[in-house]
């Protein structure tokens, strides 16, 4: 996400965090022990907090940083002792693993094989766009 969508992302959160406590900016911004000029450009979407102070403005609203940030549930693990959330493969990575299903395990443990040797920090590999002839 781009700053200028997440800091619209966050003042929109929490403008309708404040709405729903019935609250208004200068009491939030009080009780995140901020200025409620700050709050308010917040707000508005032409800030974006530092990480301390996103702390303390999801704690005054009562709500979780998540919330504020734009991530859902489906996106994260809640604690650190959940495993995170399996992200869906690539377009690129679908299409090798349809590739693979078709070939035999003999031709798939020497792809692997080759896998693991460029994946190893000495080996530097420059790759060619696709329009670039192969000698």
């Amino acid at each position: 996400m781009i700053p200028e969508e997440l800091m619209k992302t966050v003042g929109q959160a929490a403008r309708e965090a404040r709405e729903r406590l019935e609250m208004n900016q200068a009491e939030v911004a009080r009780a995140a022990g901020i200025s409620p000029v700050v709050y308010g450009r917040i707000e508005r979407g032409q800030m974006l907090p530092a990480v301390p102070t996103l702390r303390k403005i999801a704690t005054a609203l009562g709500i979780s940083a998540d919330v504020l940030l734009g991530i859902s549930p489906k996106e994260v693990a809640r604690t650190l002792s959940e495993p995170a959330p399996e992200v869906p493969p690539s377009p690129e990575l679908r299409k090798l693993m349809r590739t693979l299903r078709a070939w035999p395990d003999e031709k798939v443990h020497l792809l692997a094989r080759m896998a693991k040797a460029l994946d190893s920090p000495s080996v530097r590999v420059e790759f060619l766009r696709e329009s670039e002839p192969v000698d």
